[in-house]
């Protein structure tokens, strides 16, 4: 740019001065690269404004000496632009490390296979930026098997990521030691509940009722094909066997975690059968609410059954490249996928009766 700009102004017209165009290349330079390459565009820019007034007038000429000068102001103007730029990207490099950093200890990753199970997850996050929100997943293993977390805490943001660390924090540290599920959702209804206003402040307002975490935890023993389930308020599983997909529909479903206080009866269990070969598939609503340019909401169920691959993995990359083609590519919640396939084998047992 700089040397077509200085050969048309040698051999323009002596009314005509293009040398004002030289400008633009420490402008555009600014703009991509730091304040050293920055600054030495801009000296060349200069240089070449003087060798088109020598060459064309001399240096004493009014008109190319304010050129000059002002060339030589922009320039370091710009610079220092670009040095501003510069050390604004270290830093969003550096705040980009630290949200990976603190969704790798929030939310950490999966285990690709953890006893009898090949496991795979998902996480889309609404904001562009975000690495994390308040959608949740956990796995931790038991002296008989593996229990499996999938929540959603309400709100987004800070506060969001907060409620979902303490629940994730809660589930990491009980679900290896309480030997029933109904008294690790008690656990975890306790640890949810322990921020919340007391009953009696809600008198005022509904922000305590507004504090609230939907939950799904699984307890799926190694060595039989029946898997617990207890459902707070989230969305059913959904159970892909041999290309057919069912709900594992809890008939009793417990009220959201925070919100328990006000049940009648204590948790209680329903039991369903996983077959080797089976996959179950965990989501949060982010993910059946999400809709397409007419507003429809993205149909699971039926994408999950036109399904015909083999493997968490293999199911996970069809549902997340549909989602997002079915959304446009912008969700209007965060959306987490957690599937779950039983490799190793497994005595099958009839389902047993609820128990409460």
């Amino acid at each position: 740019m700089i040397a077509v700009i200085t050969v048309v102004d040698i051999l323009a017209p002596p009314e005509v001065h293009v040398g004002p165009f030289l400008v633009a290349a420490p402008a555009i330079t600014a703009s991509f690269a730091g304040p050293r390459t920055t600054a030495l565009v801009g000296a060349i820019a200069v240089l070449a404004q003087v060798t088109v007034a020598v060459t064309r007038t001399s240096l004493t000429d009014l008109n190319h000496t304010l050129q000059i000068l002002a060339l030589a102001l922009i320039s370091v103007l710009v610079t220092f632009l670009a040095h501003v730029r510069e050390r604004h990207e270290r830093q969003l490099v550096q705040l980009r490390s630290v949200a990976q950093a603190a969704q790798e200890v929030v939310l950490r990753p999966l285990p690709r296979r953890i006893g009898p199970l090949r496991l795979a997850s998902v996480y889309l996050a609404a904001e562009a930026e975000a690495q994390i929100g308040g959608d949740l997943y956990a796995t931790a293993r038991t002296t008989h098997g593996t229990r499996v977390l999938i929540g959603d805490v309400r709100g987004k943001g800070l506060e969001a990521i907060g409620d979902a660390a303490r629940l994730l924090g809660a589930f990491r540290a009980a679900a290896h030691r309480q030997p029933e599920l109904p008294a690790l959702m008690a656990f975890l209804e306790d640890a949810v509940s322990s921020d919340l206003d007391t009953p009696g402040d809600w008198t005022d307002g509904m922000d305590g009722l507004e504090a609230f975490t939907t939950a799904a935890v699984l307890d799926i023993p190694d060595q039989t094909a029946t898997v617990s389930v207890i459902n707070c308020g989230h969305p059913p599983p959904l159970l892909w066997a041999r290309g057919k997909v069912r709900e594992l529909e809890v008939r009793q479903p417990a009220p959201p975690l925070g919100l328990t206080g006000y049940m009648t009866t204590p948790f209680s269990t329903q039991e369903f059968t996983v077959a080797e070969g089976d996959i179950v598939l965990l989501y949060t609503d982010g993910v059946i609410e999400a809709r397409n340019s007419k507003g429809d909401f993205y149909p699971l169920a039926e994408r999950l059954a036109a399904w015909s691959g083999h493997g968490p993995d293999a199911l996970l990359r069809y549902l997340r490249n549909d989602l997002l083609t079915h959304a446009g590519r912008n969700l209007g919640d965060d959306a987490a996928l957690v599937a779950i396939e039983r490799v190793g084998p497994a005595h099958a047992v009839p389902p047993a009766p609820l128990v409460r």
